[in-house]
């Protein structure tokens, strides 16, 4: 029998959504923790600009740099046999032009081994989705509570309450899937407004923040496993508290070392 794990595709994703298989998603951003979750049986890793906060210690994603993106993206793809990469785009690495869109986007594949890209962004991005996708690279798009706009948003708030920003929302997904987009994100938005976008959509919808209706959920593995507490969003759930076992070890590191019990025979060279 065959042991081989057949690599997630893009295409994989869309007939997983017409099966009624959800998809999980879930960030990592370097060589061991993508390894953990490539095996564990994640279907997309994102290797996002949330690194910015989780392992760079910023306040927002908008500081976080191309090269940084790349530099976390190669160690991602390094580990993967089995999960689709996607790499986020950071902030204005595609905003300025649809040339430099593209180009930034390319060296994701090109240099990083990335799979795919993301992009925040509704109908004001669709031409640059567009050209991306005509470049030969595939989109994941972003739309409700866009981190990078969050000066622009007001804050970290949910989107599409009224009626009018609702309907905003699901005229945004329409266009990004026209424009050839291959999933949506869908962060912070309520459960009935991305149940009714996951309707309209032939491509999946990937919820954070937007209820059980999605074809499939994000998570940021930092938040998911109890590793990063300046703040924990309403729509996480801890499924491991990582932090208090990592410290315990370290603390029980440092005792054995002050008292002169680590390291013992057994861990000294003859």
């Amino acid at each position: 029998m065959s042991t081989e794990r057949k690599k997630v595709t893009v295409p994989e994703l869309k007939e997983m959504k017409a099966r009624g298989e959800k998809i999980a998603e879930l960030t990592a951003y370097d060589y061991s923790t993508a390894l953990l979750v490539d095996r564990a049986g994640v279907d997309v890793i994102l290797v996002g600009d949330s690194l910015a906060m989780t392992v760079m210690g910023l306040d927002t994603t908008v500081p976080v740099t191309m090269e940084e993106m790349l530099h976390h993206t190669r160690a991602v793809t390094r580990a993967v046999e089995r999960c689709l990469v996607v790499g986020d785009l950071p902030f204005l690495s595609y905003q300025a032009s649809r040339e430099e869109a593209v180009r930034n986007a390319g060296r994701f594949l090109k240099e990083a081994g990335a799979d795919a890209v993301k992009l925040e962004g509704g109908r004001n991005m669709v031409d640059t989705v567009k050209a991306i996708v005509d470049a030969g690279i595939p989109v994941q798009a972003h739309i409700g509570l866009t981190p990078q706009y969050v000066a622009q948003l007001g804050g970290f708030k949910v989107q599409g309450k009224s009626e009018e920003a609702a309907q905003k929302l699901i005229e945004d997904a329409l266009a990004l899937e026209a424009a050839g987009a291959m999933s949506i994100v869908l962060e912070c938005v309520p459960g009935s407004v991305a149940a009714v976008i996951t309707k309209e959509l032939a491509i999946p919808t990937i919820g954070i923040g937007a209820g059980p209706e999605c074809d499939g959920q994000v998570l940021v593995y930092h938040d998911m496993v109890g590793l990063f507490e300046r703040f924990v969003p309403k729509f996480v759930k801890q499924y491991a508290n990582i932090k208090g076992e990592i410290m315990r070890a370290v603390g029980e590191y440092v005792k054995e070392v002050k008292e002169g019990a680590f390291p013992e025979e057994k861990h000294t060279f003859k």
